[in-house]
């Protein structure tokens, strides 16, 4: 197996001024990280990561490798919000693909998601660090409330908060045909699964017109947060391999726009994204919405009883009122 076609593409989306969304595209290594801790130091902090994978060749190989590379990420993330008053406590997410041989080794810490796309269906390979993932993989929140909560830019794990972090790490067998797709929270929080795996089945011709029509799609969803797509497929051609050695540069996201997307944010109408922020996972259990039926909250059904009887209650309200208004007056 050998290395086919790849691309990357991020956009500011619709919310946001400023893109802090940073992506590798360099085969065979590729990686997404979205920054966090204000305008400017979730840009920093998404940057410097993605410039340690660029500048650092680690040491062994696989899953080993990809870790080394993300905990220099990390060291030099903390390092410069440890040392710079303007950008403490910044920090950022990084998902990262190493292809070698008939493998691809993973590494993984926050929200940001790697995907296969195998025999028409789309899977997720990596497992959030958020809140809402420990919540909804506790139980404690199904997969209707994950996808409205209030809290779902919390994340639980990120680089450059701590001096070392814990990195999830991972390898899979390739086989020909595999289409593999990294992206920011941009993506999925605009886009399901199905709407992702449909728009990329539309486009198979082309990797960059998938990716563009990806962020094209999240932006008509609302695009409330930075979009990055990277993606890479597995050939079983041997005469594909001069095409993938070649390095793909990172896109500089204020001057490459999705196809003809329009800038929506018009001055003081334009409504901030919410920031992304990191809680420890023990603290997860206090931000979680109760489960249906629970003392704590009214089930479905008691919901539309009240909705059902509010005129009424209304009403009878409204007749005591004038009974007491009579009442004083004719005193």
């Amino acid at each position: 197996m050998t290395l086919g076609s790849s691309t990357g593409v991020s956009d500011t989306g619709r919310r946001r001024r400023r893109n802090e969304d940073a992506y590798v595209c360099e085969p065979p290594l590729f990686a997404v990280a979205d920054g966090m801790g204000g305008p400017r130091a979730g840009e920093i902090a998404s940057r410097l990561a993605a410039a340690a994978l660029r500048e650092e060749a680690g040491h062994g190989s696989g899953v080993e490798r990809v870790a080394a590379l993300i905990q220099e990420a990390n060291r030099r993330v903390y390092q410069r919000q440890s040392e710079d008053p303007d950008v403490s406590g910044m920090g950022t997410t990084m998902t990262v693909a190493l292809v070698e041989d008939d493998r691809v080794a993973f590494g993984h810490v926050g929200d940001s998601r790697a995907y296969v796309i195998r025999d028409g269906r789309l899977e997720q390979l990596t497992e959030d660090h958020s809140l809402v993932g420990e919540l909804l993989r506790s139980g404690k929140l199904s997969p209707e409330e994950a996808a409205s909560h209030p809290q779902r830019s919390v994340i639980t794990r990120a680089l450059g908060t701590d001096p070392d972090v814990d990195v999830d790490t991972f390898a899979v067998e390739t086989r020909a045909g595999d289409v593999y797709l990294l992206c920011s929270d941009g993506l999925t929080s605009m886009l399901d699964d199905e709407e992702i795996l449909a728009t990329v089945e539309r486009h198979r011709e082309s990797l960059e017109l998938a990716a563009r029509a990806l962020i094209k799609e999240a932006n008509r969803s609302g695009g409330e947060d930075n979009i990055t797509v990277v993606f890479f497929e597995i050939s079983g051609r041997a005469d594909e391999l001069e095409e993938t050695a070649r390095l793909v540069p990172t896109a500089d996201p204020e001057t490459e726009p999705a196809d003809d997307e329009e800038d929506t944010l018009s001055g003081i109408e334009a409504v901030p994204a919410v920031d992304t922020m990191v809680v420890p996972p023990e603290e997860a259990e206090r931000f979680a919405v109760p489960p249906a039926g629970s003392p704590e909250r009214p089930s479905e059904a008691q919901g539309s009883a009240v909705r059902r009887f509010l005129p009424l209650l209304l009403l009878l309200a409204g007749v005591v009122v004038v009974l007491a208004l009579l009442w004083v007056l004719t005193r």
